[in-house]
């Protein structure tokens, strides 16, 4: 099996590990993803969503965060032991290999709708290494 497509691969899963651990270290430290103004904050500390009284929006917040971190994380660590690891297993499997192209694509809507530039960028770059290692797989 070519090295270059997994190397691709490895790299794309690597920016997306490094993007979720970075969000999920500004979730618990310091205030970027604090609104800038405190009484929205205070509101979000008191009000609470329609499914469940208990759950403040404050907390859900940080657990929507929290959530999408560790699942950006799964993908980078998953999809990168298998492209250096299991890299047959990987290139074998059309399901993985278009599932993880999928899961970039997802992740690059998100953020050019929704997100800043940093995510973005960083996004897309991800998926243009991993679309490369399938090109490159395919030849």
């Amino acid at each position: 099996m070519s090295t270059v497509p997994a190397i691709l691969i490895a790299a794309s899963s690597f920016v997306i590990l490094a993007l979720g651990t970075m969000h999920l270290v500004l979730t618990f430290s310091g205030t970027a993803f604090h609104p800038r103004d405190p009484a929205l904050m205070e509101a979000m500390k008191a009000g609470s969503v329609r499914i469940a009284r208990s759950a403040n929006m404050w907390r859900s917040w940080l657990g929507f965060h929290a959530s999408h971190s560790l699942g950006a994380m799964l993908f980078g660590l998953v999809y990168g032991y298998l492209a250096l690891e299991q890299s047959g297993f990987l290139f074998r499997s059309v399901f993985l290999m278009v599932l993880g192209l999928v899961v970039l694509c997802s992740y690059l809507l998100l953020a050019r709708l929704y997100w800043f530039k940093v995510p973005f960028r960083g996004i897309l770059l991800a998926t243009l290494l991993y679309a490369a290692g399938l090109v490159t797989l395919m030849r």
